[in-house]
């Protein structure tokens, strides 16, 4: 019949399945003290879709952190649920990989080894060693690290080291890279080299990354969604800022953006007289 909608079932669940990738609902956090109940967070609700890049960023207290760690089955809700890929977090789980600012590696193994470890973890029971250290190669070889798969960690640079653990991370083709102040240990331009690294990574992997900062100009520069956190205690999402800013990023072109520079101030305008405090940095 001419002019007759057709519809596709199919495509519309899948639409609506990679639109919720990441599903936070009702969700609050309360820690018991020596004066008391603690409510951390309260009512958190936010949905991630697949291949977004999503920061959390607020001033210190205001639970970022702890709400990173909720998605990665660190720790338990009080209230609410969370679910990944339309399944439950109930603890921690391969297809939730995490990349704190310590990188944690193991001073005794070469970088090569460090990765491994996180591969054999997850592939291990099905994959013979060649193809295990294969998998590892390329993790290093995406984060530019080819070089220095057979040195230890105390041979080179805390900026080698985080992306050691970004490799280690991403060798385990998780399906929600979550990143806890991953480059804030690090001086300006080391941070700034990492940040440009990541953008290619998430370019050439489509990965799904919710990731916790501190800084502004990170936030606009990385993300496709701003979430910004009222302060704690009892925090929650305030305000949340779409950047509408085209990929691929430049960062010296950005600069004489009048959208970005429309977006970063939305966001310190927010952070600063709306929930004011003094820790927050701006690069």
């Amino acid at each position: 019949m001419i002019g007759e909608l057709k519809t596709d079932p199919q495509g519309a669940a899948r639409d609506a399945f990679e639109s919720n990738y990441l599903v936070i609902e009702g969700a609050g956090v309360v820690f018991d003290t020596k004066k008391g109940p603690f409510v951390a967070l309260r009512d958190i609700d936010l949905k991630v879709a697949k291949g977004e890049f999503v920061t959390l960023i607020g001033h210190s207290g205001c639970g970022k952190s702890t709400l990173l760690n909720l998605v990665a089955g660190l720790n338990a809700p009080t209230s609410g649920h969370l679910l990944c890929a339309n399944r439950e977090i109930k603890g921690p789980g391969p297809e939730r990989a995490v990349v704190f600012q310590n990188h944690s590696l193991l001073p005794w193994m070469s970088c090569l080894e460090n990765v491994m470890l996180a591969v054999e973890r997850v592939f291990g029971a099905d994959e013979s060693k060649k193809q295990l250290q294969a998998r590892s190669r390329a993790a290093l070889e995406l984060v530019g690290l080819t070089h220095a798969a057979d040195k230890r960690p105390q041979e080179i640079s805390g900026g080698m080291k985080q992306r050691v653990g970004i490799a280690r991370a991403l060798a385990m083709e998780p399906r929600v890279l979550l990143m806890d102040e991953p480059f804030g240990a690090l001086d300006a331009l080391t941070r700034a080299h990492l940040q440009d690294e990541l953008l290619k990574i998430i370019a050439t992997t489509g990965s799904t990354v919710l990731m916790v900062t501190h800084d502004v100009d990170e936030a606009v520069l990385l993300s496709d969604r701003i979430v910004m956190m009222t302060n704690g205690p009892a925090a929650t999402i305030g305000e949340i800022v779409d950047v509408d800013l085209p990929r691929p990023r430049d960062r010296v072109a950005l600069a004489q953006d009048a959208r970005y520079m429309r977006l970063r101030t939305r966001v310190l305008e927010f952070l600063y007289r709306r929930h004011a405090r003094v820790e927050l940095t701006v690069a």
